[in-house]
Protein backbone atom coordinates (compact mmCIF):
# COMPACT_ATOMS: atom_id res chain seq x y z
CA UNK A 1 0.00 0.00 0.00
CA UNK A 2 0.73 3.54 -1.09
CA UNK A 3 0.04 5.15 2.66
CA UNK A 4 2.08 2.41 4.57
CA UNK A 5 4.86 3.07 2.59
CA UNK A 6 4.36 6.86 3.12
CA UNK A 7 4.25 6.23 6.94
CA UNK A 8 7.46 4.15 6.91
CA UNK A 9 9.17 6.22 4.82
CA UNK A 10 8.63 9.13 7.62
CA UNK A 11 9.44 6.70 10.49
CA UNK A 12 12.66 5.99 8.69
CA UNK A 13 13.41 9.89 8.87
CA UNK A 14 12.55 9.88 12.34
CA UNK A 15 15.05 7.34 13.17
CA UNK A 16 17.79 9.07 11.13
CA UNK A 17 17.55 12.11 12.70
CA UNK A 18 17.50 10.37 16.20
CA UNK A 19 14.08 11.33 16.71
CA UNK A 20 12.24 8.10 17.12
CA UNK A 21 10.76 7.31 20.72
CA UNK A 22 10.74 3.95 22.20
CA UNK A 23 8.43 2.46 25.07
CA UNK A 24 9.73 1.02 28.53
CA UNK A 25 7.94 -1.53 30.19
CA UNK A 26 7.30 -0.89 34.13
CA UNK A 27 6.75 -3.73 36.15
CA UNK A 28 6.77 -2.08 39.60
CA UNK A 29 4.68 0.65 40.98
CA UNK A 30 5.87 3.80 40.55
CA UNK A 31 9.12 4.52 42.53
CA UNK A 32 12.42 5.67 42.74
CA UNK A 33 13.63 2.00 42.64
CA UNK A 34 11.44 0.28 39.99
CA UNK A 35 12.06 -2.87 37.80
CA UNK A 36 11.99 -1.88 34.02
CA UNK A 37 12.51 -4.41 31.42
CA UNK A 38 13.10 -6.95 33.63
CA UNK A 39 16.20 -4.43 35.35
CA UNK A 40 16.59 -3.10 38.48
CA UNK A 41 16.79 0.73 38.11
CA UNK A 42 16.78 4.11 39.83
CA UNK A 43 14.41 6.11 38.01
CA UNK A 44 14.82 9.96 37.93
CA UNK A 45 11.64 10.24 35.36
CA UNK A 46 8.05 10.31 36.81
CA UNK A 47 6.65 13.80 37.81
CA UNK A 48 5.27 12.07 41.33
CA UNK A 49 6.85 14.75 42.72
CA UNK A 50 5.95 14.31 46.28
CA UNK A 51 5.83 10.56 45.99
CA UNK A 52 2.63 9.69 46.25
CA UNK A 53 1.59 7.29 43.45
CA UNK A 54 2.47 4.05 45.60
CA UNK A 55 1.66 5.62 48.71
CA UNK A 56 -0.69 2.73 51.06
CA UNK A 57 -3.26 5.33 52.04
CA UNK A 58 -4.12 6.14 48.60
CA UNK A 59 -4.00 2.31 47.41
CA UNK A 60 -6.66 1.75 50.59
CA UNK A 61 -8.41 4.62 49.27
CA UNK A 62 -8.87 3.04 45.21
CA UNK A 63 -9.82 -0.05 46.70
CA UNK A 64 -12.25 1.30 49.29
CA UNK A 65 -13.69 3.96 45.91
CA UNK A 66 -14.18 0.74 43.88
CA UNK A 67 -15.96 -0.94 46.87
CA UNK A 68 -18.16 1.96 47.13
CA UNK A 69 -18.44 2.88 43.48
CA UNK A 70 -17.53 0.15 41.23
CA UNK A 71 -15.00 0.22 38.32
CA UNK A 72 -16.42 2.40 35.93
CA UNK A 73 -18.96 5.38 36.09
CA UNK A 74 -20.86 3.83 32.85
CA UNK A 75 -21.98 7.40 31.31
CA UNK A 76 -20.29 11.31 31.19
CA UNK A 77 -20.79 13.38 33.66
CA UNK A 78 -23.91 15.03 32.34
CA UNK A 79 -25.97 11.83 31.76
CA UNK A 80 -25.98 9.32 35.00
CA UNK A 81 -22.02 9.41 35.68
CA UNK A 82 -21.79 12.24 38.28
CA UNK A 83 -21.41 10.07 41.29
CA UNK A 84 -21.26 11.66 45.02
CA UNK A 85 -17.23 11.29 44.53
CA UNK A 86 -17.26 13.35 41.83
CA UNK A 87 -19.39 15.86 43.59
CA UNK A 88 -17.44 15.82 46.93
CA UNK A 89 -14.03 16.64 44.94
CA UNK A 90 -15.20 18.71 43.04
CA UNK A 91 -16.57 21.14 46.13
CA UNK A 92 -13.01 20.02 47.70
CA UNK A 93 -11.33 22.36 44.98
CA UNK A 94 -13.80 25.10 44.92
CA UNK A 95 -12.44 25.12 48.76
CA UNK A 96 -8.84 25.06 48.28
CA UNK A 97 -8.98 27.83 45.56
CA UNK A 98 -11.34 29.98 47.41
CA UNK A 99 -8.58 32.25 48.43
CA UNK A 100 -7.58 32.99 45.63
CA UNK A 101 -10.66 33.15 43.28
CA UNK A 102 -13.95 34.59 44.09
CA UNK A 103 -16.88 32.63 44.18
CA UNK A 104 -14.68 29.74 42.87
CA UNK A 105 -16.30 26.75 42.01
CA UNK A 106 -14.50 23.23 40.34
CA UNK A 107 -15.14 20.80 37.98
CA UNK A 108 -13.14 17.31 37.25
CA UNK A 109 -11.62 16.16 34.09
CA UNK A 110 -10.50 12.66 32.92
CA UNK A 111 -6.94 14.47 31.88
CA UNK A 112 -5.11 17.71 32.00
CA UNK A 113 -5.37 17.55 28.13
CA UNK A 114 -8.77 17.06 27.97
CA UNK A 115 -9.59 20.44 30.61
CA UNK A 116 -6.98 22.53 28.80
CA UNK A 117 -8.89 21.91 25.39
CA UNK A 118 -12.21 22.23 26.89
CA UNK A 119 -11.32 25.61 28.85
CA UNK A 120 -9.65 27.36 25.47
CA UNK A 121 -12.94 26.30 22.97
CA UNK A 122 -15.11 27.25 25.53
CA UNK A 123 -14.01 30.08 26.33
CA UNK A 124 -13.51 31.58 22.96
CA UNK A 125 -16.94 30.46 21.86
CA UNK A 126 -18.37 32.54 24.24
CA UNK A 127 -17.62 35.67 21.79
CA UNK A 128 -19.22 33.78 18.71
CA UNK A 129 -22.42 36.19 17.55
CA UNK A 130 -25.42 34.25 17.01
CA UNK A 131 -25.73 32.73 13.29
CA UNK A 132 -21.98 33.59 12.71
CA UNK A 133 -19.25 31.20 12.39
CA UNK A 134 -15.83 31.93 13.62
CA UNK A 135 -14.81 33.55 17.08
CA UNK A 136 -14.16 37.60 18.06
CA UNK A 137 -10.78 35.86 19.99
CA UNK A 138 -8.09 36.88 20.52
CA UNK A 139 -5.65 33.92 22.07
CA UNK A 140 -2.24 35.06 23.37
CA UNK A 141 -0.40 31.87 24.13
CA UNK A 142 3.17 31.54 25.95
CA UNK A 143 6.17 30.00 23.12
CA UNK A 144 6.73 27.08 25.53
CA UNK A 145 3.36 26.22 26.69
CA UNK A 146 2.37 23.07 26.33
CA UNK A 147 1.27 20.67 23.60
CA UNK A 148 -2.35 20.73 25.09
CA UNK A 149 -2.41 24.00 25.43
CA UNK A 150 -1.09 24.34 21.24
CA UNK A 151 -3.57 22.21 20.48
CA UNK A 152 -6.09 24.13 22.67
CA UNK A 153 -5.38 27.43 20.72
CA UNK A 154 -5.44 25.33 17.34
CA UNK A 155 -9.46 24.14 18.08
CA UNK A 156 -10.71 26.63 19.66
CA UNK A 157 -10.47 29.02 16.36
CA UNK A 158 -9.56 32.01 18.08
CA UNK A 159 -6.75 34.50 16.47
CA UNK A 160 -3.94 32.96 18.38
CA UNK A 161 -0.48 35.13 18.96
CA UNK A 162 2.50 33.49 20.27
CA UNK A 163 4.58 35.65 22.66
CA UNK A 164 8.05 34.94 23.84
CA UNK A 165 8.87 33.07 26.71
CA UNK A 166 8.19 35.20 29.48
CA UNK A 167 8.23 38.21 27.71
CA UNK A 168 5.62 40.68 29.45
CA UNK A 169 6.38 43.26 27.29
CA UNK A 170 5.65 41.52 23.98
CA UNK A 171 2.45 40.31 25.99
CA UNK A 172 1.68 44.09 26.50
CA UNK A 173 1.96 45.07 23.31
CA UNK A 174 -0.63 42.36 21.57
CA UNK A 175 -2.91 43.33 24.16
CA UNK A 176 -2.59 46.57 23.57
CA UNK A 177 -3.42 46.38 20.26
CA UNK A 178 -6.08 43.69 20.25
CA UNK A 179 -9.71 45.24 19.40
CA UNK A 180 -10.90 41.46 19.84
CA UNK A 181 -14.40 40.81 22.28
CA UNK A 182 -12.71 38.12 24.19
CA UNK A 183 -8.96 37.87 24.53
CA UNK A 184 -7.58 35.15 26.66
CA UNK A 185 -3.97 34.86 28.05
CA UNK A 186 -2.73 31.41 28.20
CA UNK A 187 0.12 29.67 29.99
CA UNK A 188 1.93 27.42 31.77
CA UNK A 189 2.91 28.29 35.57
CA UNK A 190 6.04 25.84 35.91
CA UNK A 191 7.44 25.14 32.46
CA UNK A 192 7.94 21.35 31.85
CA UNK A 193 11.01 21.38 29.84
CA UNK A 194 13.19 24.05 31.78
CA UNK A 195 11.64 24.14 35.15
CA UNK A 196 11.03 28.08 35.39
CA UNK A 197 7.90 29.67 36.40
CA UNK A 198 6.31 32.20 34.46
CA UNK A 199 5.99 35.36 35.68
CA UNK A 200 2.34 35.44 37.37
CA UNK A 201 1.92 38.60 39.10
CA UNK A 202 2.68 40.33 36.10
CA UNK A 203 0.85 38.45 33.05
CA UNK A 204 -2.14 38.66 35.80
CA UNK A 205 -2.11 42.59 36.31
CA UNK A 206 -1.84 42.55 32.30
CA UNK A 207 -5.40 40.92 31.91
CA UNK A 208 -7.28 43.04 34.64
CA UNK A 209 -6.09 46.11 33.01
CA UNK A 210 -6.91 44.77 29.51
CA UNK A 211 -9.84 42.64 30.64
CA UNK A 212 -8.62 39.44 29.63
CA UNK A 213 -8.76 35.77 31.08
CA UNK A 214 -5.84 34.77 32.47
CA UNK A 215 -6.07 30.45 31.88
CA UNK A 216 -3.06 29.09 34.09
CA UNK A 217 -1.58 25.06 33.52
CA UNK A 218 -0.07 24.56 37.00
CA UNK A 219 0.83 20.57 35.85
CA UNK A 220 3.63 20.81 37.59
CA UNK A 221 3.10 23.37 40.47
CA UNK A 222 -0.20 21.73 41.87
CA UNK A 223 0.97 19.84 45.35
CA UNK A 224 4.40 21.42 45.27
CA UNK A 225 3.84 25.11 45.34
CA UNK A 226 2.55 26.90 47.99
CA UNK A 227 2.72 26.68 51.93
CA UNK A 228 -0.17 24.38 51.36
CA UNK A 229 0.42 22.88 48.28
CA UNK A 230 -2.17 25.31 46.45
CA UNK A 231 0.04 25.45 44.09
CA UNK A 232 1.13 28.84 41.62
CA UNK A 233 -1.37 30.97 42.81
CA UNK A 234 -0.70 30.37 46.15
CA UNK A 235 2.89 30.72 45.62
CA UNK A 236 2.19 34.27 43.95
CA UNK A 237 -0.46 34.88 46.74
CA UNK A 238 -2.97 36.14 43.68
CA UNK A 239 -6.54 36.59 43.58
CA UNK A 240 -8.67 37.49 40.76
CA UNK A 241 -11.72 36.96 38.81
CA UNK A 242 -10.05 36.90 35.84
CA UNK A 243 -7.92 33.33 36.63
CA UNK A 244 -8.91 30.29 35.19
CA UNK A 245 -7.09 27.45 36.74
CA UNK A 246 -5.95 24.26 35.51
CA UNK A 247 -4.56 21.47 38.14
CA UNK A 248 -3.61 18.03 37.09
CA UNK A 249 -4.16 15.03 39.62
CA UNK A 250 -1.57 12.41 38.09
CA UNK A 251 1.81 14.36 38.51
CA UNK A 252 1.96 15.49 42.58
CA UNK A 253 -1.22 13.83 43.46
CA UNK A 254 -0.31 10.47 42.64
CA UNK A 255 -3.67 9.64 41.08
CA UNK A 256 -5.00 10.67 37.81
CA UNK A 257 -7.22 13.07 35.92
CA UNK A 258 -7.00 17.51 36.22
CA UNK A 259 -9.55 19.77 37.42
CA UNK A 260 -10.72 22.95 36.51
CA UNK A 261 -11.19 26.38 39.23
CA UNK A 262 -12.43 29.61 38.51
CA UNK A 263 -15.73 31.84 38.78
CA UNK A 264 -18.99 29.79 38.98
CA UNK A 265 -19.60 31.60 35.59
CA UNK A 266 -17.13 30.20 34.01
CA UNK A 267 -17.62 26.85 35.58
CA UNK A 268 -21.35 26.31 34.47
CA UNK A 269 -20.46 27.63 31.17
CA UNK A 270 -17.69 24.87 30.50
CA UNK A 271 -20.84 22.69 31.78
CA UNK A 272 -22.47 23.51 29.09
CA UNK A 273 -20.00 24.06 26.64
CA UNK A 274 -17.12 22.22 26.77
CA UNK A 275 -17.83 19.43 24.34
CA UNK A 276 -14.57 18.01 25.83
CA UNK A 277 -16.43 17.58 29.28
CA UNK A 278 -20.13 16.87 27.95
CA UNK A 279 -19.21 14.10 25.22
CA UNK A 280 -16.71 11.76 27.38
CA UNK A 281 -17.43 9.03 29.89
CA UNK A 282 -16.63 10.39 33.22
CA UNK A 283 -13.50 9.06 35.22
CA UNK A 284 -13.77 5.93 37.45
CA UNK A 285 -15.65 6.84 40.81
CA UNK A 286 -12.82 5.22 42.54
CA UNK A 287 -10.24 7.76 41.20
CA UNK A 288 -11.99 10.64 43.11
CA UNK A 289 -12.29 8.93 45.49
CA UNK A 290 -8.97 8.23 46.09
CA UNK A 291 -7.70 12.07 45.34
CA UNK A 292 -9.62 13.06 48.22
CA UNK A 293 -7.07 11.03 50.30
CA UNK A 294 -4.35 12.51 48.32
CA UNK A 295 -5.80 15.94 49.34
CA UNK A 296 -5.55 15.20 52.77
CA UNK A 297 -1.85 14.36 52.76
CA UNK A 298 -0.81 17.42 50.09
CA UNK A 299 -2.47 19.76 52.41
CA UNK A 300 -1.73 18.06 55.89
CA UNK A 301 1.54 17.66 57.89
CA UNK A 302 2.89 14.84 55.71
CA UNK A 303 2.60 16.80 52.84
CA UNK A 304 4.63 20.13 53.98
CA UNK A 305 6.98 17.86 55.21
CA UNK A 306 7.62 15.80 51.69
CA UNK A 307 7.73 19.56 50.12
CA UNK A 308 10.20 20.13 52.20
CA UNK A 309 12.06 16.76 51.56
CA UNK A 310 12.08 17.79 48.06
CA UNK A 311 13.24 21.63 48.28
CA UNK A 312 16.38 19.69 49.59
CA UNK A 313 16.80 16.85 47.33
CA UNK A 314 16.53 20.22 44.73
CA UNK A 315 19.16 22.26 46.50
CA UNK A 316 21.65 19.18 46.84
CA UNK A 317 21.57 18.90 43.28
CA UNK A 318 21.89 22.27 42.00
CA UNK A 319 24.55 22.41 44.53
CA UNK A 320 26.51 19.61 43.68
CA UNK A 321 25.97 19.01 39.87
CA UNK A 322 28.60 20.79 37.88
CA UNK A 323 28.70 19.90 34.55
CA UNK A 324 31.57 20.82 32.60
CA UNK A 325 30.34 21.08 29.05
CA UNK A 326 26.29 20.88 29.85
CA UNK A 327 23.92 23.36 30.97
CA UNK A 328 22.00 22.72 34.03
CA UNK A 329 18.75 24.83 33.60
CA UNK A 330 18.97 27.28 36.94
CA UNK A 331 15.13 25.80 37.88
CA UNK A 332 14.15 25.95 41.25
CA UNK A 333 11.60 23.12 40.72
CA UNK A 334 12.05 19.11 40.91
CA UNK A 335 12.19 19.57 36.69
CA UNK A 336 16.04 19.80 36.37
CA UNK A 337 16.61 19.94 32.86
CA UNK A 338 20.54 19.30 31.64
CA UNK A 339 21.38 21.16 28.31
CA UNK A 340 23.32 18.95 26.14
CA UNK A 341 22.55 20.13 22.35
CA UNK A 342 22.35 16.90 19.57
CA UNK A 343 20.14 14.29 19.79
CA UNK A 344 22.80 11.79 19.23
CA UNK A 345 24.34 13.21 22.50
CA UNK A 346 21.61 13.51 24.72
CA UNK A 347 21.01 10.01 23.17
CA UNK A 348 24.12 8.78 23.89
CA UNK A 349 24.07 10.10 27.40
CA UNK A 350 20.88 8.41 28.55
CA UNK A 351 22.05 5.37 27.25
CA UNK A 352 25.31 5.30 29.15
CA UNK A 353 23.40 5.80 32.23
CA UNK A 354 20.85 3.40 31.55
CA UNK A 355 23.24 0.81 31.57
CA UNK A 356 24.52 2.01 34.99
CA UNK A 357 21.24 1.57 36.05
CA UNK A 358 19.81 5.18 36.23
CA UNK A 359 16.38 6.06 34.74
CA UNK A 360 17.01 9.66 33.11
CA UNK A 361 15.12 10.29 29.89
CA UNK A 362 16.86 11.56 26.40
CA UNK A 363 14.07 14.96 25.26
CA UNK A 364 14.67 16.22 21.89
CA UNK A 365 12.58 18.13 18.95
CA UNK A 366 9.80 18.80 18.93
CA UNK A 367 9.11 18.49 22.69
CA UNK A 368 11.91 21.36 22.70
CA UNK A 369 13.91 23.01 20.70
CA UNK A 370 16.27 22.09 18.18
CA UNK A 371 19.75 22.29 19.30
CA UNK A 372 18.56 21.96 22.78
CA UNK A 373 18.14 18.04 23.64
CA UNK A 374 18.78 17.64 26.88
CA UNK A 375 18.73 14.85 29.98
CA UNK A 376 15.20 15.58 32.14
CA UNK A 377 15.98 15.10 35.53
CA UNK A 378 12.82 14.96 38.09
CA UNK A 379 13.03 14.51 41.95
CA UNK A 380 10.57 13.32 44.05
CA UNK A 381 9.90 13.62 47.66
CA UNK A 382 10.38 9.59 47.70
CA UNK A 383 13.99 10.07 46.57
CA UNK A 384 16.51 10.10 49.03
CA UNK A 385 19.95 12.27 49.38
CA UNK A 386 21.95 8.93 48.59
CA UNK A 387 19.84 8.53 45.76
CA UNK A 388 20.61 12.01 44.12
CA UNK A 389 24.30 11.92 45.40
CA UNK A 390 24.94 8.69 42.91
CA UNK A 391 23.37 10.28 40.30
CA UNK A 392 25.57 13.72 40.55
CA UNK A 393 28.30 11.28 40.29
CA UNK A 394 27.49 9.28 37.80
CA UNK A 395 26.25 12.59 35.53
CA UNK A 396 30.20 13.90 35.87
CA UNK A 397 31.52 10.49 35.20
CA UNK A 398 29.47 9.98 31.44
CA UNK A 399 30.07 13.89 30.74
CA UNK A 400 33.51 13.08 28.98
CA UNK A 401 32.75 9.75 27.52
CA UNK A 402 29.69 11.83 25.24
CA UNK A 403 31.28 14.22 22.48
CA UNK A 404 29.87 16.01 19.56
Amino acid sequence: MQLLSQLEQQLHQLDQQKLLRRRRVADTPCAPHVTVDGRPMLAFCSNDYLGLAAHPRLIEALKEGAGRYGAGSGASHLISGHSRAHDLLEERFAGLMSPYIEQARALSFCTGYMANIAVLTALAAASAVSGVSGRDTDLFSESLNHASLIDGARLSRANVKVYAHGDVEALESLLQASTAKTKIVVTDSVFSMDGDLAPLPALLALCERHDAWLVVDDAHGFGVLGDNGHGALEHFRLRSPNLVYMGTLGKAAGVGGAFVAAHATVIEWLVQRARAYIYTTAAPPALSHALLASLDIITGEEGAQRRAHLRQLVSQLQDGLRPRRWQLLPSQTAIQPIVIGGNDEALRAAALLHEQGYWVPAIRPPTVPADTARLRITLSAAHTAADVAQLAQAIHAIESEVRP
